[in-house]
């Protein structure tokens, strides 16, 4: 299903924007895979020499990222971002993108399997529109430093009902009308774990996805990184994987 290159055989000079623990991981991922951190930017760190990046990603704080992913389109350098909580500015930063005939990508979620999850849930949605005996309910699972809740993983998969069903939005922790109820909890150091439930009287459909460590989305992120190098446009995962 992957019609994509994992091997890029150009050694990336990578500015990290935000360095928790997911930069730390992205560094470690990047390493391995022959390229090199030029940068590292977090609260209070001095602009870095953009003439000497080959491409950004972002994991830093909502609050900063759509500066962060502004700043890169401004400079030239295409931007990979994972960071949620910001998508009210997302529109800007598309606009932003055309104009600059800059390179962007955000995703909510870069796992491979979870990219793989939303193709599923999205089909499994157009299966069980007509199955009106069903009610859909979404559980996401993050460790207690997650800010932002619903996670952008769970919007994703309530969007991807939305787009294929006669469901018309989302709701934390609420059972609206014609809206896809979302759980959010907080627990530990959970990395992640996403359910989609149909549930009826008589049964249940779940699908379901677990990360066990934060490596599969620095993987992901990093993969990205070596697609977008040389394109234009705004792009996804979709695009990265050749998906759908």
């Amino acid at each position: 299903m992957f019609n994509v290159d994992y091997e890029n055989n150009k050694n990336l000079k990578i500015a990290l924007f935000g360095y928790g623990k997911m930069g730390e991981m992205i560094e470690q991922v990047a390493l391995s895979r022959d390229h090199e951190i030029v940068a590292k930017i977090d609260v209070g760190s001095d602009r870095p020499d953009f003439a000497n990046i080959d491409v950004a990603i972002d994991f830093s704080m909502p609050s900063a990222a759509f500066a962060n992913i502004g700043l890169c389109l401004e400079k030239g350098v295409p931007i990979i971002s994972g960071t949620t909580g910001w998508l009210e500015h997302y529109d800007k930063a598309v606009e932003l993108c055309e104009q600059k005939e800059g390179a962007f990508i955000y995703a909510s979620n870069f796992s491979l399997g979870v990219n793989v999850f939303f193709e599923l849930n999205e089909y499994l949605a157009k299966m069980m529109n007509n199955l009106k005996d069903y009610t859909i309910f979404l559980e996401e699972i993050h460790h207690t430093q997650k800010l932002d809740a619903p996670s952008g993983t769970a919007i994703t998969l309530a969007e991807g009902v939305i787009t294929n069903s006669d469901y018309k939005n989302w709701e934390l922790e609420g059972k609206g009308e014609g809206k896809i109820p979302i759980t959010s909890k907080r627990i530990g150091t959970t990395p992640g774990t996403h359910t989609v439930d149909y549930e009826s009287e008589i049964d249940s459909i779940e699908i379901k996805h677990t990360a066990h460590n934060r490596q599969g989305f620095a993987l992901g992120a990093v993969i990205a990184a070596e697609w977008i190098l040389g394109k234009t446009g705004v792009f996804t995962m979709k695009d990265v994987l050749n998906l759908g």
